[in-house]
């Protein structure tokens, strides 16, 4: 395996996590902002509401999205069980 191919290997794998984890990121990042300016706005400065909304945020991401991501990681992974031979050699 030349230094190119691990680093286009490399490459992928993160592009494929950059895909995996940004819908549940950016769900929890927008109500995490929302929550944030609600209770600037009411001076409620309790912990636990940010904490839930965004455990439900998540939850209900993974919910929606969980099939799609789940897909492209099982395809991502077959891909690359059958590209092993041609790294090899």
């Amino acid at each position: 395996m030349t230094p190119e191919t691990a680093l286009t290997e490399i490459g992928r794998g993160l592009q494929m996590a950059l895909m995996l984890g940004a819908p549940p990121l950016l769900a929890v990042l927008a109500v995490g902002v929302l929550v944030g300016i609600i209770q600037a706005a009411t001076q409620i400065n309790e912990q636990t509401i940010g904490f839930v909304v965004k455990a439900v945020a998540l939850a209900a991401t993974l919910a929606l999205t969980g099939h799609f991501l789940l897909g492209r990681l099982v395809s991502f992974t077959i891909e690359l069980f059958q590209r092993i031979p041609h790294l090899i050699g």
